[in-house]
């Protein structure tokens, strides 16, 4: 299940930086609970990032949609404050980092 969800958040992107959530470093925890209840704890790239009010609900959306998933909530927290260095190679190859 966890794999499937990662699946989808890897189509999700900051609108402002050409990497997708997860490989950006955002989602810090994914817990799916006995009843394939998805829980995810992420972050922003900052507290006045301009999708602060939508990012979170698509991502509830896009996971809740997955088929065996009865449900999503995110979680935003700013600890620990996200920082380039949470990101993927992948994320810091694509943006010119490496």
């Amino acid at each position: 299940m966890q794999n499937k969800v990662i699946e989808v958040l890897k189509t999700i992107y900051d609108p402002e930086i050409p990497v997708d959530i997860y490989e950006l470093g955002l989602v810090y925890m994914i817990d799916v609970n006995d009843e394939n209840f998805v829980t995810i704890t992420m972050t922003l790239t900052s507290p006045s990032c301009p999708v602060a009010e939508t990012l979170p609900p698509e991502v509830e959306e896009k996971v809740a949609a997955i088929p065996t998933v009865n449900g999503a909530k995110v979680e935003i927290t700013w600890d620990p404050p996200w920082d380039k260095s949470m990101m993927s190679q992948e994320a810091m190859l694509e943006l010119g980092f490496l």
